[in-house]
């Protein structure tokens, strides 16, 4: 089984992660395929930057290239139970869809307020420190003003096969979650 987790930043998607690891998934995340060709390329790891090169890569090898490459480690890895996170574009869904029938999308929605809130007191340091500049980091990933080969996670988020809502406690995502996974693994 394949996992696939998209929603914005600061929604839960690693919580999921943690949880989906206590049942023995391996993890990976699109961004790490964005990371290696920003190294390739010299590119410092900047949020921003990254956006861009992760833009780039589709823009050139098509929409789905990152699936393609995270698809590509799993297959090599022979581990048959994994959770993919950071899908930012539906082609991703779409070509994880098609190279394995044991793909599930799950989005995560959590309520604008909360994420800005999360974001702000998580206080990483790659993070945006005003509540501006986190909107405008959100609106962004969810497509405003990205081209259709960029990240689009409103989009990802019709796609998804389940939506798991997280505007609570980790408590209540923790048995959301495994309320939904117990049923379907």
């Amino acid at each position: 089984m394949i996992i696939g987790l998209t929603g914005s930043m600061g929604c839960g998607k690693g919580e999921i992660v943690k949880i989906l690891e206590k049942e023995g998934f391996l993890y990976i995340t699109l961004s790490m395929m964005v990371r290696e060709e920003a190294r390739k390329r010299g590119i410092e790891e900047e949020r921003e930057k990254l956006m861009e090169v992760g833009n780039s890569m589709r823009r050139e090898e098509g929409a789905g290239v990152l699936a393609r490459c995270a698809v590509a480690k799993i297959l090599a890895s022979g581990h048959d139970k994994w959770v993919i996170d950071g899908i930012r574009n539906p082609a991703e869904i779409d070509e994880l869809k098609k190279e394995r029938a044991d793909f599930v999308g799950v989005g995560v929605n959590t309520e604008r307020e909360l994420l800005i809130s999360r974001i702000l007191s998580r206080a990483r340091e790659s993070d945006a420190k005003t509540k501006d500049e986190i909107v405008r980091k959100i609106d962004r990933e969810l497509g405003v003003g990205e081209p259709e080969d960029g990240q689009q996670v409103a989009k990802c988020l019709q796609k998804v096969d389940v939506t798991v809502d997280n505007n609570g406690t980790l408590e209540e995502l923790s048995n959301g979650f495994l309320d939904w996974y117990n049923k379907v693994k």
